[in-house]
């Protein structure tokens, strides 16, 4: 049985989730403001967190930054009233796996939770805690990237991009694929931001690091 940390000031709201996702078999935790939040989620006893961006004492956006760095594999849904782009992409780029506009149905966040929780099951099942490829390592633990023993800085996005590639070497990954694996499913089609952040990769690891192959994607090459 997952258990599930829901970070909510809004009494109504957390009450709602934590009914729902209780009736379909969850154990719910609810806090509701950001320093408690951060304290709960560091205790290593919680599968996944539904995460409110609005919170009293910390925001959102400061629980993922603090969260993220001591427990990066642990997922965040983000919860946002706030219908902006630059909030969205701020609250993916700290390290959500998704985010939900307020207000929102039940069933859509009960799917994310239950395809995050899978998602999150597969990666931790692997046995793969370090992928190498040429001059590459990816440690999945520390959330380090490596290449020729030099340690390089990648934001959240960065290294989930480089986590599908390393996973896939030398295959080619259509755009839909990577929007998929490291946006989510429901990302704009139309966007470029796969195009964005396969340059920000190639500044980082090397021009030839990851080739594009006209009219199909991405192959990387290490």
């Amino acid at each position: 049985m997952s258990s599930i940390l829901v970070v909510e000031d809004e009494d109504r709201i957390a009450s709602f989730l934590a009914k729902g996702l209780t009736a379909h078999g969850y154990t719910v935790t609810r806090v509701a403001d950001g320093h408690t939040g951060i304290d709960y989620a560091l205790t290593g006893d919680f599968d996944l967190v539904v995460l409110d961006i609005g919170l009293p004492g910390i925001d959102g956006f400061g629980v993922l930054e603090q969260v993220g760095a001591q427990q990066p594999s642990l997922p965040v849904i983000v919860l946002t009233a706030r219908d902006s782009v630059t909030d969205t992409v701020a609250a993916l780029e700290g390290g959500a796996v998704d985010y939900m506009s307020k207000p929102f149905r039940f069933d859509e966040l009960l799917a994310r939770v239950r395809l995050r929780l899978r998602t999150a099951a597969n990666v931790g099942s692997s046995g793969d805690d370090v992928l190498t490829a040429g001059r590459l390592r990816l440690d999945l633990r520390t959330r380090e990237l490596a290449v020729d023993g030099r340690q390089i800085e990648l934001s959240a996005r960065e290294f989930r991009l480089a986590e599908v590639f390393l996973r896939h070497p030398k295959q080619v990954l259509t755009r839909e694929q990577l929007l998929s694996q490291v946006w989510g499913y429901d990302f704009d089609p139309g966007s470029n931001v796969v195009d964005v952040y396969v340059g920000y990769l190639r500044k980082k690891l090397g021009a030839s690091a990851i080739t594009t192959v006209r009219g199909m994607g991405y192959r990387f090459d290490g």
